[in-house]
C-alpha cells in the first residue's frame, strides 16, 4: 500500500506505511549507519567534502533498499515523504538567505573594517590575541559562518597578530574560538538554524536562551587568551606590519549596520527570513550608495550566461549542504518508519529510567560521539538531531534546551579536534599564506587543539548544565514552558 492510500485514524491524514526490514528494526538504520561509517572513512583518508558526504548518503539510501522486506515502492514512498519533512525544507531555505547575507557583508569589506579596528588599537602580544578573538566573534556572529571566519581571519588577522608579537598557537586558537562563538550564537548560523528547526523551535527564542552559555564560555576564553597570548619571539619585522596595514579599510565597518538590524529584528520576534531580507536589502543599499560595490558585485551575468556575484555565491555555498540535510532527514525518517528510533529510545530509557539528568547526559554523549566521528559539524548535527528530538520529547525537555544542547556540543567539537574540517581549513590557509609571507609560522592542528578555550569551556558548561539541571526547563503537550516536568 502506498503512502497516499494509507490513513491515520487519529487525524484522517495520509501517512506513510510502516516498513519492515531484514534484521528487524536495525535494518532500517542501514542508510544512516552506512553514511556515518562512510563519513568517518573519508575523513580518516583526508578527502572529506560535502559532495563526498552526499555520495555516502545516496549509497546508504540505495543499500537500504536491499534490506527492506516491504515493497520497494513503499520504501521509496517513505523516503520521499521524509525528504519533504518541514525540518529539512525550512533549514535549507533559511540557509540560502543566510548565505546571501553573509556574502554581501563579506563583499562589503566587514572583515577589513574589523582588522582596521585592530590596527588602530596599538594592541600587541596577548592583548592583540584577545582582540582577535573578539573581532572573530563579532564577524562570525554577523555572517553566521564559522568556516568563513576561519579563512578570513587566518588570511588577514593571523599575519597581523604575528606582526605585533602574538603567540602563533594562541592566535590560531583565538580565531577558532571566535568562530565557535558566532557559529553557536548567530541567528543566521547554519548550526543555529538546524538546531532550532530540527527541534521545532523558533530561532530568536533559541538565540536568547543560549546567550548565557556563550558568554559564560567567552569571558574566561578572552582572559586566558590575553594572559597567555604573548610571544617571547617578538614581532616579525617591518614586512609584517606593512602586510597588516594593507589589509585594513575602515569603510567596511558600515556593514555592522545591517548586522545589527538583523540581530535586532530577530531578537524582537521577527521571522528569520523577514530579518534576513531586510538585512540583505539594507546591506546592498549601503554598498551601492557609498560606492563600496557595484551592482555587478552583487549580481552579474558573464559572457557565457553564467550568473555570479555575492548573492549567487551565497546560495551556491549552501547547495551541497541543503542536499545533504534532505538526504539525512530522509534516512532518519526511514528509521522512524522501520521502528529503529523507538527501539533506540527504548534501550536508552532502560538506563535513563525516569531521570531527566540521564536523558540530557545521553543527549550530550550522543551528540559528542557523532561530532567526534563526522568532521563537518553541520552534518553531524543533522545526524544527531532526530535522536535528540525523540529523547527530549519523551522527557518533556523544552525545545530550546534541546536545541542548545545539540548546537553547543556541535559547535564546540567541530572546531577542536585536529581532524575537524575547520581546523584543517585554518591550517591549510595559514600554510598557503606562508608562500606570501615567508616569516609566517605555521601552527599544526595537533598543537592548537588543547587551547581552543571557547570550545572546551562550552562543552564543559553544557555537561555541567546536564548534570546539575542549570537552565533546564520543560514544556507540556501544548508547548507551554514549565519549570518542573509535567506528569505524563
Amino acid at each position: 500500500m502506498s503512502s497516499s492510500s494509507s490513513t491515520s485514524a487519529a487525524d484522517g491524514q495520509a501517512q506513510p506505511p510502516a516498513l519492515t526490514f531484514r534484521f528487524g528494526v536495525w535494518g532500517a538504520a542501514v542508510p544512516l549507519v552506512f553514511f556515518v561509517v562512510w563519513a568517518i572513512t573519508i575523513s580518516v583518508q583526508g578527502f572529506a567534502s560535502e559532495v563526498g558526504l552526499i555520495m555516502g548518503a545516496l549509497f546508504g539510501l540505495t543499500l537500504g533498499l536491499f534490506f527492506c522486506k516491504s515493497k520497494w515502492h513503499a520504501y521509496a514512498e517513505g523516503l520521499f515523504d521524509g525528504l519533504t519533512q518541514p525540518i529539512g525544507v525550512v533549514a535549507l531555505v533559511a540557509w540560502f538567505y543566510a548565505g546571501m547575507f553573509a556574502q554581501v557583508l563579506q563583499t562589503g569589506g566587514l572583515v577589513e573594517g574589523l582588522i582596521w579596528l585592530g590596527s588602530i588599537s596599538d594592541a600587541s602580544g596577548g592583548v592583540f590575541v584577545g582582540l582577535a578573538f573578539l573581532l572573530a566573534a563579532i564577524f562570525s556572529s554577523a555572517v553566521g559562518t564559522g568556516y568563513g571566519t576561519v579563512v578570513a581571519f587566518c588570511t588577514f588577522m593571523y599575519p597581523a597578530g604575528i606582526a605585533v608579537g602574538g603567540d602563533p598557537v594562541m592566535l590560531f586558537a583565538a580565531i577558532l574560538s571566535g568562530a565557535i562563538f558566532g557559529d553557536n550564537l548567530a541567528p543566521v548560523s547554519d548550526t543555529t538554524i538546524v538546531s532550532a528547526t530540527t527541534q521545532d523551535a523558533d530561532v530568536p527564542g533559541v538565540v536568547k536562551s543560549r546567550f548565557k552559555y556563550s558568554v559564560m564560555a567567552g569571558l574566561p576564553t578572552l582572559i586566558l587568551l590575553v594572559v597567555f597570548g604573548g610571544s617571547d619571539a617578538g614581532n616579525a619585522g617591518p614586512d609584517a606590519v606593512t602586510a597588516m596595514q594593507s589589509a585594513t579599510d575602515p569603510q567596511g565597518l558600515i556593514m555592522l549596520i545591517p548586522f545589527v538590524l538583523v540581530l535586532t529584528l530577530a531578537l524582537r520576534g521577527q521571522h528569520l527570513l523577514t530579518s534576513l531580507t531586510w538585512g540583505i536589502l539594507c546591506a546592498c543599499g549601503l554598498m551601492l550608495v557609498t560606492g563600496m560595490a557595484s551592482p555587478a558585485d552583487l549580481l552579474t551575468v558573464n559572457a557565457d550566461g553564467e550568473m555570479g556575484g555575492a548573492l549567487v555565491r551565497g546560495v551556491k555555498g549552501y547547495i551541497n549542504m541543503a542536499v545533504l540535510i534532505l538526504l539525512i532527514v530522509g534516512a532518519a525518517h526511514l528509521m522512524t518508519l522501520g521502528g529503529t528510533m523507538d527501539r533506540v529510545t527504548e534501550l536508552l530509557m532502560r538506563w535513563i529510567k525516569n531521570s531527566v539528568r540521564r536523558a540530557e547526559l545521553a543527549i550530550w554523549g550522543l551528540v559528542a560521539l557523532l561530532n567526534s566521528a563526522i568532521t563537518i559539524n553541520t552534518a553531524a548535527e543533522i545526524a544527531a538531531a532526530p535522536f535528540v528530538r525523540e529523547l527530549g520529547t519523551r522527557y518533556h525537555i523544552h525545545r530550546y534546551r534541546r536545541a542548545n544542547m545539540l548546537d553547543a556540543v556541535t559547535s564546540a567539537l567541530g572546531y577542536i579536534f585536529p581532524w575537524g574540517a575547520p581546523v584543517l581549513l585554518g591550517w591549510a590557509t595559514i600554510s598557503a599564506m606562508q608562500e606570501t609571507y615567508a616569516w609566517l609560522p605555521v601552527v599544526s592542528p595537533t598543537a592548537v587543539f588543547p587551547f581552543v578555550f571557547q570550545g572546551w569551556l562550552l562543552l564543559a558548561i553544557m555537561l555541567f548544565a546536564a548534570i546539575t539541571g542549570w537552565g533546564r526547563t520543560f514544556e507540556d503537550a501544548k508547548g507551554n514552558t514549565l519549570t518542573t516536568r509535567p506528569t505524563d
